[in-house]
Protein backbone atom coordinates (compact mmCIF):
# COMPACT_ATOMS: atom_id res chain seq x y z
CA UNK A 1 0.00 0.00 0.00
CA UNK A 2 1.30 3.65 -1.08
CA UNK A 3 1.54 6.10 2.06
CA UNK A 4 -1.77 8.07 0.70
CA UNK A 5 -3.67 5.13 -0.16
CA UNK A 6 -4.57 4.88 3.76
CA UNK A 7 -6.21 8.32 3.48
CA UNK A 8 -7.02 8.78 0.13
CA UNK A 9 -10.78 9.12 1.52
CA UNK A 10 -9.82 12.37 3.51
CA UNK A 11 -7.26 13.83 1.41
CA UNK A 12 -9.23 16.51 -0.39
CA UNK A 13 -11.75 17.47 2.46
CA UNK A 14 -8.07 17.53 4.78
CA UNK A 15 -6.51 19.87 1.74
CA UNK A 16 -9.64 21.63 1.38
CA UNK A 17 -8.33 25.37 2.09
CA UNK A 18 -5.43 24.82 -0.09
CA UNK A 19 -6.89 26.56 -2.93
CA UNK A 20 -4.00 29.52 -3.44
CA UNK A 21 -1.47 27.85 -6.14
CA UNK A 22 -4.55 26.09 -7.88
CA UNK A 23 -4.74 29.35 -10.34
CA UNK A 24 -0.82 30.06 -10.54
CA UNK A 25 -0.59 26.43 -11.83
CA UNK A 26 -3.25 26.97 -14.09
CA UNK A 27 -1.89 29.75 -15.44
CA UNK A 28 1.54 28.26 -15.78
CA UNK A 29 -0.32 25.68 -17.82
CA UNK A 30 -1.63 27.76 -20.20
CA UNK A 31 1.41 30.07 -20.60
CA UNK A 32 3.28 27.08 -21.36
CA UNK A 33 1.37 24.83 -22.86
CA UNK A 34 0.53 21.69 -22.86
CA UNK A 35 0.81 18.28 -22.02
CA UNK A 36 1.94 18.96 -18.66
CA UNK A 37 3.37 16.32 -16.48
CA UNK A 38 2.41 16.70 -12.70
CA UNK A 39 4.56 14.66 -10.49
CA UNK A 40 2.61 13.34 -7.34
CA UNK A 41 -0.69 14.50 -9.06
CA UNK A 42 -3.07 12.86 -5.99
CA UNK A 43 -6.22 13.27 -6.14
CA UNK A 44 -6.28 15.54 -8.85
CA UNK A 45 -6.44 19.04 -6.95
CA UNK A 46 -4.64 20.69 -9.77
CA UNK A 47 -4.52 18.85 -12.78
CA UNK A 48 -8.14 18.64 -13.10
CA UNK A 49 -8.45 22.20 -12.99
CA UNK A 50 -5.38 22.48 -15.73
CA UNK A 51 -7.13 19.93 -18.18
CA UNK A 52 -10.55 21.87 -17.78
CA UNK A 53 -8.36 24.80 -19.37
CA UNK A 54 -8.04 22.27 -22.11
CA UNK A 55 -4.61 20.94 -21.58
CA UNK A 56 -3.75 17.40 -21.61
CA UNK A 57 -2.10 16.71 -18.23
CA UNK A 58 -0.07 13.06 -17.62
CA UNK A 59 -0.25 12.94 -13.79
CA UNK A 60 2.09 10.49 -12.06
CA UNK A 61 1.66 9.25 -8.52
CA UNK A 62 2.67 6.09 -6.55
CA UNK A 63 -0.82 5.74 -4.62
CA UNK A 64 -3.73 3.83 -6.56
CA UNK A 65 -6.05 5.02 -4.37
CA UNK A 66 -5.34 8.81 -5.16
CA UNK A 67 -5.33 8.14 -8.69
CA UNK A 68 -8.29 6.73 -8.67
CA UNK A 69 -10.31 9.94 -7.07
CA UNK A 70 -8.71 12.34 -9.89
CA UNK A 71 -9.77 10.10 -12.30
CA UNK A 72 -13.37 10.31 -10.72
CA UNK A 73 -13.32 13.97 -10.49
CA UNK A 74 -11.63 14.23 -14.36
CA UNK A 75 -15.08 12.55 -14.88
CA UNK A 76 -17.15 14.69 -12.23
CA UNK A 77 -15.74 17.83 -14.36
CA UNK A 78 -16.64 15.78 -17.79
CA UNK A 79 -12.12 15.97 -19.04
CA UNK A 80 -11.34 12.38 -18.66
CA UNK A 81 -9.98 12.86 -21.78
CA UNK A 82 -6.92 15.04 -21.27
CA UNK A 83 -6.12 12.68 -17.96
CA UNK A 84 -3.64 10.39 -18.61
CA UNK A 85 -2.96 8.93 -14.95
CA UNK A 86 0.01 6.75 -14.26
CA UNK A 87 0.97 4.63 -11.16
CA UNK A 88 4.80 5.74 -10.51
CA UNK A 89 7.57 7.05 -8.52
CA UNK A 90 8.48 10.77 -9.25
CA UNK A 91 12.31 9.66 -9.22
CA UNK A 92 11.36 7.23 -12.04
CA UNK A 93 8.33 8.60 -13.85
CA UNK A 94 7.01 5.98 -16.68
CA UNK A 95 6.68 8.77 -19.10
CA UNK A 96 8.46 8.36 -22.90
CA UNK A 97 7.25 11.53 -23.81
CA UNK A 98 9.04 15.11 -23.23
CA UNK A 99 6.86 18.61 -22.65
CA UNK A 100 7.15 21.74 -22.08
CA UNK A 101 6.29 22.06 -18.41
CA UNK A 102 6.46 19.72 -15.80
CA UNK A 103 4.46 21.30 -12.55
CA UNK A 104 5.98 19.47 -8.47
CA UNK A 105 3.07 21.18 -6.80
CA UNK A 106 2.41 20.78 -2.84
CA UNK A 107 5.78 20.73 -1.22
CA UNK A 108 5.84 16.93 -3.01
CA UNK A 109 9.47 17.01 -3.36
CA UNK A 110 9.87 17.41 0.24
CA UNK A 111 9.46 13.73 0.42
CA UNK A 112 12.89 13.07 -1.08
CA UNK A 113 15.08 12.21 2.74
CA UNK A 114 18.03 13.79 1.33
CA UNK A 115 19.45 15.77 -1.66
CA UNK A 116 20.93 12.96 -3.64
CA UNK A 117 16.90 11.35 -3.58
CA UNK A 118 15.75 15.55 -4.10
CA UNK A 119 18.23 15.86 -7.15
CA UNK A 120 17.41 12.62 -8.55
CA UNK A 121 13.79 13.59 -8.91
CA UNK A 122 14.80 16.84 -9.94
CA UNK A 123 17.20 15.24 -12.82
CA UNK A 124 14.04 12.90 -14.03
CA UNK A 125 11.78 15.98 -14.43
CA UNK A 126 14.82 17.73 -16.48
CA UNK A 127 15.04 14.37 -18.69
CA UNK A 128 11.30 14.71 -19.81
CA UNK A 129 11.47 17.78 -21.03
CA UNK A 130 11.60 19.40 -24.50
CA UNK A 131 14.41 22.37 -25.43
CA UNK A 132 13.61 25.27 -23.10
CA UNK A 133 11.22 23.88 -20.99
CA UNK A 134 10.06 24.46 -17.28
CA UNK A 135 9.65 22.95 -14.43
CA UNK A 136 8.05 24.42 -11.46
CA UNK A 137 7.41 23.40 -8.13
CA UNK A 138 6.78 24.58 -4.64
CA UNK A 139 8.26 23.94 -1.45
CA UNK A 140 8.94 25.52 2.20
CA UNK A 141 11.27 25.71 5.03
CA UNK A 142 9.69 26.10 8.35
CA UNK A 143 9.87 29.52 10.52
CA UNK A 144 10.66 29.22 14.17
CA UNK A 145 7.03 30.95 14.69
CA UNK A 146 5.48 27.81 12.60
CA UNK A 147 7.52 25.38 14.62
CA UNK A 148 6.47 26.96 18.00
CA UNK A 149 2.75 27.45 17.61
CA UNK A 150 2.67 23.79 16.19
CA UNK A 151 4.71 21.76 17.52
CA UNK A 152 3.71 17.93 19.01
CA UNK A 153 0.01 19.64 18.91
CA UNK A 154 -3.15 17.93 16.93
CA UNK A 155 -5.23 20.81 15.57
CA UNK A 156 -8.30 20.80 13.72
CA UNK A 157 -7.20 21.36 10.73
CA UNK A 158 -11.02 20.75 8.96
CA UNK A 159 -13.63 19.86 10.59
CA UNK A 160 -13.22 16.40 12.09
CA UNK A 161 -9.92 15.88 10.49
CA UNK A 162 -6.65 16.29 12.77
CA UNK A 163 -3.19 16.83 12.04
CA UNK A 164 0.01 17.04 14.29
CA UNK A 165 3.50 18.62 13.27
CA UNK A 166 6.25 17.12 15.13
CA UNK A 167 9.25 19.29 14.11
CA UNK A 168 13.08 18.20 14.46
CA UNK A 169 14.85 21.34 13.75
CA UNK A 170 18.73 18.92 14.10
CA UNK A 171 17.22 17.15 10.83
CA UNK A 172 15.13 19.14 9.54
CA UNK A 173 12.80 16.80 9.14
CA UNK A 174 8.60 17.39 9.65
CA UNK A 175 6.81 14.70 10.75
CA UNK A 176 3.25 15.54 9.73
CA UNK A 177 0.15 12.55 10.79
CA UNK A 178 -3.07 13.33 9.91
CA UNK A 179 -6.26 11.51 11.27
CA UNK A 180 -9.74 11.36 10.97
CA UNK A 181 -12.14 7.90 11.72
CA UNK A 182 -10.58 5.06 10.68
CA UNK A 183 -7.99 6.65 8.21
CA UNK A 184 -4.67 7.59 9.39
CA UNK A 185 -1.11 7.75 8.19
CA UNK A 186 2.14 9.61 9.20
CA UNK A 187 4.66 10.96 6.59
CA UNK A 188 7.96 12.82 6.91
CA UNK A 189 8.95 16.13 4.95
CA UNK A 190 12.74 17.31 4.78
CA UNK A 191 13.04 20.88 3.96
CA UNK A 192 16.18 22.63 2.95
CA UNK A 193 17.56 26.66 2.17
CA UNK A 194 16.74 28.38 -0.80
CA UNK A 195 20.65 28.53 -1.51
CA UNK A 196 20.59 24.22 -0.95
CA UNK A 197 17.32 24.42 -3.71
CA UNK A 198 19.32 26.42 -5.98
CA UNK A 199 22.77 24.60 -5.86
CA UNK A 200 20.83 21.15 -6.53
CA UNK A 201 18.87 23.04 -9.34
CA UNK A 202 21.93 23.94 -10.95
CA UNK A 203 23.24 20.19 -10.83
CA UNK A 204 20.26 19.21 -12.41
CA UNK A 205 20.77 20.83 -15.18
CA UNK A 206 18.34 23.90 -15.13
CA UNK A 207 18.83 27.69 -14.70
CA UNK A 208 16.39 29.76 -12.25
CA UNK A 209 14.36 31.68 -14.13
CA UNK A 210 12.09 32.74 -11.10
CA UNK A 211 11.74 32.38 -7.12
CA UNK A 212 8.26 33.72 -5.82
CA UNK A 213 7.57 34.25 -1.96
CA UNK A 214 4.36 33.46 -2.33
CA UNK A 215 2.10 32.54 -5.65
CA UNK A 216 0.94 35.85 -5.97
CA UNK A 217 4.52 36.42 -7.05
CA UNK A 218 5.38 38.40 -5.00
CA UNK A 219 9.57 38.14 -4.40
CA UNK A 220 10.96 35.90 -2.25
CA UNK A 221 12.17 37.24 0.61
CA UNK A 222 13.14 34.50 3.63
CA UNK A 223 13.10 30.92 3.60
CA UNK A 224 9.91 30.49 3.98
CA UNK A 225 7.22 29.52 1.20
CA UNK A 226 9.33 29.08 -2.22
CA UNK A 227 8.03 28.68 -5.24
CA UNK A 228 10.86 28.03 -8.18
CA UNK A 229 10.35 28.31 -11.90
CA UNK A 230 13.14 26.41 -13.62
CA UNK A 231 14.47 26.26 -17.23
CA UNK A 232 16.38 23.27 -18.64
CA UNK A 233 20.06 24.24 -19.72
CA UNK A 234 20.74 23.21 -22.95
CA UNK A 235 24.30 24.48 -22.79
CA UNK A 236 27.42 21.78 -21.65
CA UNK A 237 27.99 22.42 -17.53
CA UNK A 238 26.10 23.18 -14.11
CA UNK A 239 25.99 26.03 -13.61
CA UNK A 240 26.15 26.43 -9.21
CA UNK A 241 26.10 30.07 -9.12
CA UNK A 242 24.41 30.79 -6.01
CA UNK A 243 23.69 34.45 -6.32
CA UNK A 244 20.61 35.86 -6.09
CA UNK A 245 17.64 34.30 -7.92
CA UNK A 246 15.31 36.32 -10.34
CA UNK A 247 11.85 37.18 -8.83
CA UNK A 248 10.27 37.12 -11.96
CA UNK A 249 10.33 34.33 -15.06
CA UNK A 250 12.48 36.05 -17.54
CA UNK A 251 10.37 34.39 -20.40
CA UNK A 252 7.42 35.66 -20.02
CA UNK A 253 5.70 38.49 -17.79
CA UNK A 254 3.90 37.98 -15.29
CA UNK A 255 0.07 38.16 -16.00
Amino acid sequence: MALYDSIASIYDPWSASVVEDIAFYVDEARRHGGPVVELAVGSGRIAVPIARAGIKVIGVDLSPGMLSIANAFGEEHGVSDLLDLRVGDLREPPVDETVPLVICPFRSFLHMPDEDEKLRALRAAHDLLQPDGHLIFDVFAPSSEDIAETNGLWLEREEEIFERADWDEATRTLRLSVRSGDSAASMDLHWLSAIEWRRLIAEAGFDVAGLYGWFDRRPFESDEDMIWTCRRRETPGRDCSLSPAPTVDRVVSSP
